[in-house]
C-alpha cells in the first residue's frame, strides 16, 4: 500500500492558490460531505449484556443458581432483580458518560487555515472541501489529503505508515491527512476529505479519554484487600459450620452474599459518569479535556508553569515602538520586518507588523523565498528581488540577528534595555544582499498583560497552586511584566540556570526544550506540575507534567500531548479546572471511604454475629436488599454539592485507611448495640431482631454517606438535591418494609422500635461527627502541606 503512496505523490493534481469562495464551498460541502470519518457505534444490546459478564456479575449468579437448586425462590428473584438492576444502571450511566466524551470530541476537533473569498481565516477541519487553498506549520497535522503548491516541509507519517524517519515533502507532492509537520510550512489545495482520503480517517486527540484514572486504580487496590479480609471471615464461618454442625447449604449462600458485600458493584459507573460529567461541566468553562484522569491531576497540582504571552499577556501585539541604525528610516526598518514575515502563519507578531505596513500604503516586493521562524535558530527570513539584486531580510532575536548582521554589541545591549524596559517584545531586523546583511534596527511590541490575569494569578495562590512565568523574552521584559501581575520573586534568565536546577518565580530566555527539564526539576523535589504551551517543541513538556495545558493558540502536536486544552485564552479556565478536580476528589473521596467502612461494619458484623450469638444476624435476602440500599445512594454521589477545599488534594493512603478503621469500628459498636439491644432489652424473637438489625446497616449506611461528604462537620453544607431524595426515598421504603413485613422478606417490627431505632442513629452519627472532624481533614490537608513544603 505504502509503495502505492509513493507512486502516487508526484501525480499532477489542479492547484488553485486563490482558494474558494463560500458558494463554493457550500456546493462541495453538499457534493464530498464533511470532511469527517463516521464512527462504528457499537451494537447497545452487547453493549448491554457486557454488563452482565465480569466478576461482579459472576458472583451474583453462581448465588442465584445457588437459591435455585437449594430452592429458595424469593432469594433468587431478588438477585436475578439486583443483577438487572445493576446493568441497567451501569448501561445508563455508560450512555451518559459515552455521550459527554462525544460532546468533548467534537468540540477538540483540528482548525485549519485555509484561504476564501480572498482571505485567510481559521476553519474547523471539518469543513474543508476539495480545492481549498490550505496552509500547513510546523506542529500542524494536516487535516486532509492536499498537493503541496508552495514550500517545502519535513512531514512525519510515522502515526500512518510506521516509518520511523520524517521525509520531505516539495511543490508537487502529496501530504497525507493526518501527518505531522516537524519542519518548514507549506501551502497546498486539497484533494481529499473524509472517507475519500488517502488513509480515510484525521487525527484524534481523544485516545486516551475513557483511560482508568490513579484513583480508581488506589480504590481497586483497596477493595482487593477488603476481600482478602472478607475471604479469611467467609474461611473462618466455615470452619465454625464444620465444628458446630452447620448445613453446609446454609453456610454457602451466606459466604457468597458475604463476597459480594464487599465488591464494588458501582465502581466503574460512579467514577466514569464523575469524571465524565465534569469534563462536559468543564467544556462550557473553556477547558476541553483529552484525558479524564486529568481531572484527579489538576486537583492535586499545585505548581504551574505559565507562559505569558497570550496566557498572561493580550497577546494582542501592536507595533510601540522603532530604534533605527544611523542611516536607516523608520519606513526602511517597517518594510523588512514585513518582508520577513508572513500573513499566512497567523503569527501575532507578523500580524502586528503587517498590519502597521498597511496603514502606510506602502506595497512589499514579492517574494521570492520565505524560511518560517525556527525556535531552534530564534528568526524567520525572505529572499526577495531589489535593483535586480537578490536581497535577504532577517527578523528574529535581535542578539541573534545583530550577529548574523555583525552589529556593534554593546551599542544594541543598550537600546534592547531600553525597549525591553516598559516590557514590549523586542525584535532585531537585518537586510541586505544576499551575504551581506547589514543591521536595520529594533522593533518593539507591546503586548499588555490581560487584565483579569492578576486577579486569576491571586485566585490560585489561594488555592495553594504556585505560578511561574516562563518566558523567551529577556529578563528585563520579564521582571516589569511579572511587577504589573504582581508576581514577585527571583528572576532568572538562561538555559544553563535551568540546567542546574535553579528554582525562581520568573525564567526568562527560555527555549522551548527547557520546558521539559524545568518540569521535571519540580516532579524531582515531590510537587505535581501543570505547564501552559502552544508549540509543537512544547509537545515534552505538556506530555511530562501531570497536567499538561494546551493554549487556545496551541498547535495540533500541543494539543495531542496534553492533557486538557483551553478554548479561551488566559488562565481561567486552569481556576476552573482545579475547582472542578478537587469537587470531584471530594467526591470520590467520600465513595472511598463509605465503601471501606460499610465493608468492614458489615462483612464483620455478619461474621462474628454469626460466631457470637450462634444465629445468621442478617439473612442473605436482606443483605441483598442492603445492597441495593446502598448502590442507590452510591450512585447519587457523583453528583453531590461540595465545597472546594483551599489546598492541593493527593491520595493518602495509610490516613484514608486509619479513619475508615476508626469511623467502622465505632459503626461496628452501633450495630452489635442495636442487636444487643434488640434481643436482650426488647426481648424480640431472632426474626424481628434480623429485620432490626437490617434497618440498623441501612441507617448506619444512610448516616455514614452523610458523616464522611464533608470534611467538616455534617451541617456544614447542604448534600445534594440527588443525594437527600435518594437518602429520604431509602429511609422511607426501608422503613416501611420493615413495619409491614412485606411479602415476607422480613418479619414485621413495631413503628415504634423503627423510631427509636432512627432517634438513636441520628443521636449517635451526631456524636461520631465531632471525633471525625479532625481525622478527616488529614488525607487532603496534612498530605497537601508537606508536599507545597
Amino acid at each position: 500500500m505504502m509503495g502505492e503512496a509513493a507512486s502516487e505523490r508526484k501525480k499532477e493534481h489542479v492547484v488553485n492558490p486563490k482558494g474558494l469562495t463560500s458558494e463554493e464551498v457550500t456546493r462541495l460541502l453538499a457534493e464530498y460531505g464533511p470532511n469527517v470519518i463516521a464512527e462504528d457505534k457499537p451494537n447497545p444490546f452487547r453493549l448491554f449484556f457486557k454488563k452482565l459478564w465480569g466478576p461482579v456479575p459472576w458472583m451474583l449468579e453462581a448465588t442465584l443458581v445457588l437459591e435455585i437448586i437449594m430452592g429458595n425462590n424469593i432469594e433468587g428473584l431478588i438477585i436475578g432483580f439486583l443483577l438487572i438492576f445493576n446493568a441497567i444502571l451501569g448501561f445508563m450511566h455508560q450512555q451518559k458518560a459515552q455521550n459527554a466524551l462525544n460532546m468533548l470530541r467534537t468540540r477538540l476537533q483540528i482548525m485549519a487555515r485555509v484561504l476564501r473569498d480572498g482571505a485567510w481565516k481559521q476553519v474547523a477541519s471539518s469543513e474543508l472541501v476539495p480545492g481549498d487553498y490550505v496552509h500547513l506549520r510546523v506542529g500542524d497535522f494536516a487535516p486532509a489529503d492536499l498537493v503541496i503548491a508552495e514550500g517545502q516541509v519535513l512531514v512525519d507519517q510515522s502515526a500512518l505508515t510506521g516509518e520511523s524517519v520524517p521525509v520531505e515533502r516539495e511543490p508537487g507532492e502529496v501530504v497525507y491527512s493526518g501527518s505531522v509537520l516537524r519542519r518548514g510550512e507549506a501551502s497546498g489545495s486539497v484533494t481529499a476529505t473524509g472517507s475519500k482520503s488517502f488513509f480515510g480517517k484525521t487525527a484524534e486527540l481523544m485516545r486516551g479519554a475513557g483511560s482508568r484514572s490513579h484513583a480508581e486504580e488506589l480504590v481497586m487496590s483497596i477493595v482487593r484487600y477488603l476481600l482478602l479480609m472478607d475471604g479469611a471471615l467467609v474461611i473462618a464461618i466455615l470452619i465454625y459450620a464444620a465444628i458446630t454442625g452447620l448445613s453446609f447449604m446454609k453456610v454457602m449462600p451466606f459466604a457468597l452474599i458475604l463476597l459480594v458485600a464487599s465488591v464494588p458493584v458501582a465502581l466503574t459507573a460512579t467514577f466514569t459518569l464523575t469524571s465524565a460529567v465534569a469534563s462536559l461541566d468543564l467544556s462550557s468553562k473553556g477547558v476541553l479535556l483529552t484525558r479524564l484522569a486529568a481531572i484527579e491531576e489538576s486537583a492535586a497540582m499545585n505548581e504551574l508553569c505559565s507562559d505569558k504571552t497570550g496566557t498572561l499577556t493580550l497577546n494582542e501585539l501592536t507595533l510601540s515602538g522603532m530604534q533605527t541604525a544611523d542611516g536607516v528610516d523608520d519606513a526602511d526598518l517597517l518594510l523588512m520586518g514585513a518582508l520577513a514575515s508572513d500573513e499566512r502563519t497567523q503569527d501575532p507578531l507578523d500580524k502586528a507588523i503587517l498590519a502597521r505596513l498597511a496603514e502606510t500604503g506602502v506595497r512589499a516586493p514579492e517574494k521570492t523565498g520565505f524560511i518560517p521562524f525556527d525556535p531552534a535558530t530564534k528568526r524567520s527570513e525572505a529572499t526577495f528581488t531589489r535593483d535586480g539584486e537578490t536581497w535577504r531580510a532577517v527578523k528574529g532575536a535581535p542578539h541573534v540577528v545583530a550577529k548574523l548582521a555583525g552589529a556593534d554589541g554593546e551599542f544594541w545591549e543598550t537600546a534592547i534595555a531600553d525597549l525591553a524596559a516598559s516590557g514590549a517584545r523586542v525584535l532585531g531586523v537585518a537586510a541586505g544582499r544576499d551575504g551581506a546583511l547589514t543591521f536595520k534596527g529594533l522593533i518593539a511590541l507591546a503586548d499588555p498583560p490581560r487584565p483579569e490575569a492578576r486577579g486569576i494569578i491571586a485566585d490560585l495562590r489561594q488555592l495553594g497552586v504556585r505560578v511561574r512565568m516562563v518566558t523567551g523574552d529577556s529578563m528585563a521584559t520579564a521582571r516589569v511584566v511579572a511587577a504589573e501581575l504582581g508576581m514577585e520573586g527571583v528572576v532568572i534568565g538562561g538555559r544553563d540556570e535551568i540546567a542546574k536546577g535553579a528554582i525562581c518565580d520568573i525564567y526568562a530566555g527560555v527555549y522551548p526544550e527547557d520546558k521539559f527539564r524545568l518540569v521535571q526539576t519540580f516532579q524531582n523535589i515531590g510537587h505535581t506540575v501543570g505547564m501552559t504551551g502552544d508549540g509543537v517543541n512544547d509537545a515534552p513538556a505538556l506530555k511530562q507534567a501531570e497536567v499538561g495545558i494546551a493554549v487556545s493558540s496551541a498547535t495540533d502536536v500541543a494539543k495531542a500531548a496534553a492533557s486538557m486544552v483551553l478554548t479561551e485564552s488566559g488562565l481561567k479556565g486552569v481556576v476552573e479546572a482545579v475547582k472542578t478536580g478537587r469537587r470531584v476528589y471530594q467526591r470520590l473521596l467520600t465513595y472511598t471511604l463509605n465503601k471501606i467502612v460499610k465493608t468492614i461494619q458489615v462483612a464483620v458484623f455478619l461474621s462474628l454475629g454469626l460466631i457470637i450469638f450462634r444465629h445468621f444476624v442478617v439473612t442473605p435476602l436482606l443483605v441483598l436488599l442492603l445492597l441495593f440500599a446502598n448502590d442507590f445512594v452510591t450512585m447519587s454521589i457523583a453528583n453531590d454539592n461540595v465545597r472546594v477545599s483551599r489546598e492541593p488534594d493527593i491520595w493518602n493512603v495509610r490516613v484514608l485507611i486509619k479513619t475508615s478503621l476508626i469511623i467502622a469500628v465505632a459503626w461496628l459498636v452501633y450495630i452489635f448495640a442495636v442487636f444487643g439491644v434488640g434481643k436482650d432489652v426488647l426481648g424480640l424473637p431472632i426474626a424481628e431482631l434480623r429485620t432490626l438489625s437490617f434497618l440498623g446497616l441501612v441507617y448506619s449506611g444512610l448516616s455514614n454517606v452523610l458523616l464522611v461528604r464533608e470534611r467538616s462537620y455534617m451541617w456544614s453544607s447542604r448534600p445534594g438535591t440527588y443525594l437527600l431524595l435518594a437518602i429520604v426515598g431509602d429511609v422511607i421504603l426501608v422503613s416501611l418494609l420493615a413495619h409491614f413485613g412485606l411479602f415476607g422478606m422480613m418479619a414485621p417490627v413495631t413503628w415504634s422500635a423503627i423510631g427509636l431505632l432512627l432517634a438513636f442513629t441520628i443521636l449517635f452519627v451526631t456524636l461520631l461527627d465531632l471525633i471525625k472532624v479532625p481525622l478527616l481533614r488529614s488525607p487532603t490537608s496534612r498530605t497537601a502541606e508537606a508536599s507545597a513544603t
